[in-house]
């Protein structure tokens, strides 16, 4: 027997949106491949002669993950903005608290909040380019013909 105010609908049972769940899982993923990255080049010292294959492969798995939201919802450009977003902001968030922990970290790289805004630039030109690359095939598929007016075919056998 099912409780009063309980569902039975395995569909209600998830009411998260899937820019939400990605949004999250992306701005996770983007944490972990800062902090790791940040702890293999301050921490472990014997990773300093690997360090053009250690920055390689950091920037590498970190545009992978950024890409996330993107691939997930190219033909969507909201979705794939506001899930991009929710990921930057929890990247960015992780990003200033570990500045407390590495104290030049701001003075050698970025702000928070130049690097809150390098993402949402980058979020919205995918976004934007997203939009009006749909557009042009929908264009593109779709004839666009002049509507003819019951005043232009009135006009044109009267005249």
């Amino acid at each position: 027997m099912i409780e009063p105010g309980l569902t039975d609908h395995p569909a209600r049972a998830e009411a998260t949106h899937p820019a939400i769940s990605t949004g999250l899982y992306t701005g996770a993923l983007l944490m972990i491949v800062m902090l790791g990255a940040l702890v293999a080049a301050n921490r472990i010292p014997g990773l300093e002669k690997y360090a053009l294959e250690r920055n390689g492969a950091s920037y590498s798995l970190f545009v992978l993950f950024m890409m996330i939201p993107v691939l997930r919802f190219l033909k969507r450009p909201l979705q794939l903005f506001g899930s991009a977003m929710i990921g930057w902001v929890i990247f960015v968030l992780g990003y200033d608290f570990a500045g407390m922990y590495f104290p030049n970290l701001f003075q050698v790289l970025r702000t928070p909040f130049q690097v809150l805004i390098e993402g949402a630039i980058f979020y919205g030109v995918c976004a934007v380019g997203s939009w009006v690359g749909e557009m042009a095939l929908h264009a593109r598929h779709h004839t666009i013909a002049p509507r003819r007016r019951r005043s232009d075919s009135y006009t044109n056998h009267h005249s």
